[in-house]
């Protein structure tokens, strides 16, 4: 009964839409190209929050960007930027200028990518804000205005020549008086916060003046703070932009690396310069060693000490210099072959000359090779190689270029090194007191195996560099048990054995917070395979008396001191109305750790109602929150990105649903009464769209309570039924409310596009049981769908499935268990769980067998130790019992499943004459990157779909496949 009146009521809303939109029309393939949106948060609010900007951008065809002052619509100015996948525009901090990038056009890249000419360039466009007045500067690379004083615009110019000199020129607009300096060979340049110094290096051709400048802005002049035959970088301004470090690098021929010193700059008025050459420092510095440009410098708070990076040099080959000097022999001895055959031969014609040039080749100096001994090209794989020799690969550059954390003392002017190969990583603490240091090489090779985590945890004291053990073989099995720092740097929250606990540095001593309390802070929905992972906590508060930990449900404010003061459930009724209170919203970007005077936002997310909103939490009087959120927004819709003005109580939120586009809303601290300030997806009314959606209920086979969105059609009427997709990823009932951009994806599928074409979509969520996953998708989404075909909506003969990569996997494992789908596409799925669970994951260069024990896998032990559940749950070896026709797309160079995965299938399939078709788009991964790739997989399946699930005619490449001879002719017919 209850469902009926929901359909019912269903219908009236329905028809009132479509009265509406009755003239608008599916959104196809076609209309993607030219389609405006707002790419990701491309939306800036000036610091005193009185303009707004927002850019939309095209695939195939020139972006723009909007300014306003608020609640002005006739100061509404529209920009052309070119063509571009994210605008590029800053406000002055004073919210009076403006500045924005245009971009080459569409078309003029276009046919410079035909006539292969020289690169195009950007242009930097300025505003002053309330006028018309704009100055276009060319060539430009990058920009800045000069922080709160807001007085000039630095803009670094795209190099042009100048050899191997990094430098090119930097010009400095004075705002006010509109006048231009130009600062020649600027490499880096960086204000400090109040903008008043400008810090900049130099590097010329030959380095010649290669230096460290320091500009006092105000006063508009220059200092030399060093200079050398060097190489200056790697600036870094303290946050209160008191002082600045920098690294000299200088080069030297019996070494790989260059050598490198640290400059630290302080009492800016009058420039205090410290340089540190480690080269001067036989005693403290191991000169096998030296300071490396790979980590950028620091000061510690209270300049007095100066942290950078230090690796081992690397001696220069010898046989790197001889082959240079084999080379320029060789050279000289052609030129003058090449003379004496000029001068031998008599040239009258091209033929004469080409006579010439084969005899010079025939007789051409031979240059030694690399190595007078060839040596094998290979690789060595050792079964005690705590890393795949393939990671090692994929790390090299990375391993190669690690450098130790090393601190130099001002005052004693002594070095002292932080960390060396026995702790490979090391976490300098605020206030630089102390570093959290780590190191799992004694368990990184079970970890690679078996994926569960381990790691030894040290503290070092940063007055003496002193190291002490603070956990052996500590578990993390997440990221949210990692030890995390206090903002006064003395203290550690950490999770173990189900539990938070306190460390606290200076008297080493440990403290369980969480004991006691009458809820778990054990993420119990992880299926995975790891023991009690934690749910995150939300951080410190900003004096370090507290931290802020969410139980899932509910957010609690916890003590960390030792006083009388308990725990407090602050947002109460979470868990009670199934609300999630998922996370902070961090207003402030410069924040150290949580305010607990000023109110706190909260995201809320209705765990069956999928409704969303945000909530806030008031200040109590004697310090910490006050228990009870107050609900601000709370409504049927994707609402988040909770923001401000950095200068001004003027606060923005983005918000979207299924079938509406994003838009951004102002309001003030109460957020009520917001306005929307975008325009996002203008072309938007033309098209139709989804008519809603519907939450399905459905408990699974293994009695689990569960959801799915099912998505209408555009258009739907009541008691019609219609073509349906099912989709999947695990759990995506959350994204009811999420607008799904328009767009070519890397995986061929789009849901907005195919509600829009007449089908309905419907995800439902799936959980999983160990040593099950593919048998955990069969309990989930079968009794989903039966569920969702009570509805009326979907066309139970007309059901497709798709998914892409575990999704790809749960596909093509279902249509070995169930006839109930009449088409099914599968993008790079995993098929063999067996032969699969040895192979690489290539992008990272690590093994499978991690991500199948302890990740998504869910595997408990390998193959040799679970035998029955790998192949129970392997769709290959099911193969026999599949009916449902398959479109597969798996890629040659696919670096996360890897391609024989998708060979073993199809062609298993192909043996028992299976109806199946495999996409291979040549070079690409795991996902479809190339435009032409993406546009092209995009149309087949749709087509593919078209035909199963609507009747429409069969492509050609379904019906009877394409010839490699006849595939050029094929792909031109199909080109767009």
């Amino acid at each position: 009964m209850i469902r009926k009146q929901l359909l019912t009521l269903w219908a009236l809303f329905l028809f009132a839409s479509m009265a509406i939109a009755q003239d608008s029309k599916p959104i196809t393939w076609k209309d993607i190209p030219t389609w405006k949106y707002m790419p990701g948060s491309a939306f800036e609010i000036s610091p005193d929050g009185k303009w707004t900007v927002y850019g939309l951008v095209q695939l195939e065809g020139d972006g723009e960007i909007i300014l306003q002052k608020v609640g002005d619509e006739s100061s509404k100015k529209t920009f052309k930027i070119g063509s571009t996948s994210y605008p590029s525009m800053q406000f002055s901090e004073d919210g009076k200028w403006f500045v924005y990038t245009e971009y080459p056009t569409f078309s003029e890249k276009k046919a410079n990518e035909k006539s292969k000419g020289k690169s195009l360039k950007n242009k930097a466009i300025l505003v002053k804000l309330g006028t018309d007045e704009k100055k276009e500067f060319e060539n430009v690379s990058n920009y800045a205005f000069n922080g709160k004083a807001s007085s000039v615009l630095a803009i670094n110019l795209s190099k042009e020549g100048n050899g191997d000199a990094r430098g090119s020129d930097l010009l400095i607009y004075h705002l006010n008086s509109e006048k231009a300096q130009n600062l020649g060979n600027v490499a880096d340049f960086s204000f400090n916060k109040a903008g008043n110094y400008l810090a900049y290096t130099v590097d010329a051709a030959n380095q010649s003046g290669n230096g460290l400048y320091l500009m006092n802005v105000a006063a508009n002049s220059m200092q030399i703070l060093d200079s050398d035959k060097a190489s200056y970088r790697s600036l870094a301004w303290t946050e209160k932009g008191d002082a600045f470090a920098a690294l000299k690098m200088i080069k030297d021929k019996k070494y790989k690396q260059d050598k490198g010193q640290v400059i630290g700059v302080k009492n800016l008025a009058s420039p205090q310069v410290t340089v540190y050459n480690p080269e001067k420092d036989s005693v403290n510095f191991n000169q096998a060693y030296t300071i490396s440009q790979n980590r950028r410098p620091m000061w510690s708070d209270d300049l007095t000490r100066l942290f950078y990076g230090i690796h081992p040099l690397e001696l220069a080959k010898k046989e790197e210099a001889k082959k240079e000097l084999d080379q320029d022999s060789v050279k000289k001895a052609e030129a003058a072959a090449m003379q004496k055959i000029m001068a031998d031969t008599t040239i009258k014609s091209i033929s004469d000359l080409q006579k010439a040039i084969a005899k010079l080749d025939s007789g051409k100096v031979k240059g030694k090779k690399e190595n007078d001994a060839d040596t094998p090209d290979m690789t060595i794989w050792h079964w005690n190689d705590s890393r795949l020799q393939s990671r090692q690969q994929v790390m090299m550059n990375q391993d190669k270029n690690y450098s130790f954390w090393a601190m130099y003392d001002v005052n004693a002017g002594k070095h002292i090194q932080l960390q060396d190969s026995s702790m490979r990583d090391l976490n300098i603490l605020d206030k630089q007191r102390y570093a959290l240091g780590s190191d799992l090489q004694a368990y990184e090779l079970d970890g690679n195996l078996d994926g569960q985590s381990y790691r030894d945890f040290y503290i070092v004291d940063l007055k003496t560099g002193e190291k002490k053990e603070l956990f052996n073989k500590f578990y993390l099995p997440s990221y949210s048990s990692y030890p995390r720092e206090s903002p006064d740097g003395t203290k550690l929250i950490y999770g173990l054995d189900g539990h938070f606990y306190i460390y606290d540095i200076p008297t080493a001593q440990s403290k369980n917070i969480t004991e006691g309390l009458p809820t778990t802070f054990v993420n119990t929905e992880d299926d995975h395979n790891v023991e009690k992972p934690m749910n995150g906590a939300l951080g410190w508060s900003s004096d370090s008396k507290y931290v802020i930990l969410r139980d899932g449900w509910d957010i609690w404010q916890v003590p960390v001191g030792s006083g009388k003061e308990t725990a407090i459930n602050l947002t109460v009724n979470g868990k009670t109305d199934q609300i999630r209170y998922q996370y902070r919203f961090g207003l402030d970007p410069e924040e150290k750790g949580i305010d607990l005077s000023k109110p706190a936002y909260i995201r809320m997310y209705g765990e069956w109602t999928k409704k969303s909103g945000i909530a806030q939490l008031s200040p109590a009087k004697k310090g910490g929150l006050t228990p009870g959120a107050k609900v601000l927004i709370w409504d049927d819709f994707n609402v988040g990105n909770l923001s401000k003005a950095k200068n001004a109580e003027t606060y923005y939120f983005f918000q979207e649903k299924f079938n509406e586009p994003t838009q951004v809303y102002l309001t003030d601290a109460s957020l009520s009464n917001p306005k929307q300030v975008t325009n996002n997806a203008p072309d938007a009314e033309k098209y139709a769209w989804s008519a809603g959606t519907m939450l399905i209920d459905y408990v699974s086979d293994k009695g689990d309570k569960l959801q799915g969105t099912l998505f209408l059609p555009a258009g739907y009427v009541e008691g019609q039924k219609y073509p349906t997709v099912v989709y999947y990823y695990e759990k995506l009932s959350q994204t009811r409310h999420n607008w799904s951009n328009p767009g070519y994806s890397g995986t061929g599928w789009n849901p907005n596009i195919y509600t829009s074409n007449g089908f309905a979509v419907f995800i439902p969520d799936i959980v999983y049981k160990l040593d099950d996953p593919g048998m955990s998708a069969v309990w989930c989404v079968i009794p989903a769908v039966k569920e969702a075909i009570k509805t009326g909506v979907i066309d139970e003969k007309n059901i497709g499935i798709h998914g892409h990569s575990w999704g790809g996997y749960q596909t093509s494992f279902l249509i070995t268990q169930t006839d109930m789908f009449k088409a099914a596409a599968a993008g790079a799925p995993l098929t063999n769980m067996i032969s699969m669970y040895d192979l690489i994951y290539w992008n990272s260069g690590g093994g499978n067998m991690s991500i199948f024990e302890a990740s998504q896998g869910r595997f408990r032990g390998g193959p040799w130790e679970n035998w029955e559940a790998y192949e129970r749950n392997s769709p290959v070896y099911h193969v026999k019992n599949v009916t449902t026709p398959l479109l597969l797309l798996h890629n040659d160079k696919d670096g996360a499943v890897d391609f024989t995965q998708g060979i073993e299938y199809y062609s298993a399939l192909r043996r028992l004459k299976k109806p199946v078709v495999m996409m291979q788009y040549k070079g690409e991964n795991h996902g479809l990157s190339k435009l032409e790739n993406r546009k092209d997989y995009s149309v087949r399946m749709m087509e593919f779909f078209d035909h199963h699930l609507k009747g429409e005619a069969a492509p050609d490449w379904w019906k009877s496949g394409v010839n490699l001879l006849d595939l050029e002719e094929h792909l031109k017919g199909r080109a767009f």
